[in-house]
This record gives C-alpha cells, sequence and structure tokens, in this order.
C-alpha cells in the first residue's frame, strides 16, 4: 500500500462541544501523521469556496453559513490508504448509519453536526490541502 495523504476538518460543532482533543486522539489512535494543522475561522466567503461543488445543492447556504459560524481546524492526515482510511475512522455522515467505533457514530449527533470532514478521492484532497496549506507548511 502506498503512503499518500487527506485533508481534514474538525467541524465547528465538535470544536464548540471541546471534542477537538478527542479526534485528534482518534487521529494519532488510527496511526495518521498529522503533516499540518492549524486552527481557524473560516469567512462565508472561504466556505463557499471550498464548497463550490456543492454550490447548486440546496444544502449549500446552510452548509457554508454553518462552516463558517465558528472555529474548526484543518489537518493534512498522511497514511498509508490515508483517504480510504481517514473515511473509516469518521465513519458514515449520517452518525445514525455510521459504523460503532468511528467518530461520527460516537460523537456526532446529525447529519450536519457530524463533527469532521475528509476528503473523498485523490483529486479532492489535493484541492482541498491546497485551498487551506501552502507548499511550505507541507514539508
Amino acid at each position: 500500500m502506498a503512503i499518500d495523504r487527506t485533508f481534514a476538518i474538525i467541524k465547528p460543532d465538535a470544536v464548540k462541544r471541546g471534542l477537538t482533543a478527542e479526534v485528534l486522539s482518534r487521529v494519532h489512535a488510527a496511526k495518521f501523521q498529522i503533516v499540518a494543522i492549524k486552527s481557524m475561522r473560516l469567512t462565508k466567503s472561504e466556505a463557499e469556496g471550498f464548497y463550490a461543488v456543492h454550490r447548486e445543492r440546496p444544502f449549500f447556504g446552510e452548509l457554508t453559513e454553518f462552516m463558517s459560524s465558528g472555529k474548526a481546524v484543518v489537518m493534512v492526515l498522511e497514511a498509508e490508504s490515508a483517504i480510504l482510511k481517514w473515511r473509516e475512522t469518521m465513519g458514515a455522515t449520517d452518525p445514525a448509519k455510521a459504523a460503532p467505533g468511528t467518530i461520527r457514530k460516537e460523537l456526532g449527533t446529525s447529519i450536519q453536526f457530524n463533527c469532521t470532514h475528509g476528503s473523498d478521492a485523490p483529486e479532492t484532497a489535493a484541492f482541498e490541502i491546497g485551498y487551506f496549506f501552502a507548499g511550505l507548511e507541507l514539508i
């Protein structure tokens, strides 16, 4: 298996609920290397740019409003098959459908307030990592 990178967010709902350390603990337990990490608050415009692929979807406004509502923690994670591994660690988008032991099953409260985001493909990861981190931050 190849070592690759994925992008992850600890969303505003999790940060507000004081779950940042718990999510980071799970990142470490799953044996990810944190390549880059920062805490930030997205502006509405930054959230709209990040989620531009969903612009035509009915939930776009609500999503970007939520993602700009408070602090988030953005990260670049590295591991063997990092994208798949992070998605398995997070669990399904809907916490009610997520597997036992996953972040979203144990910490999420709804589809919107599911604590985490992760890239779904190598192309998505490349865009998302580049959106938040400059090249020198990834060395």
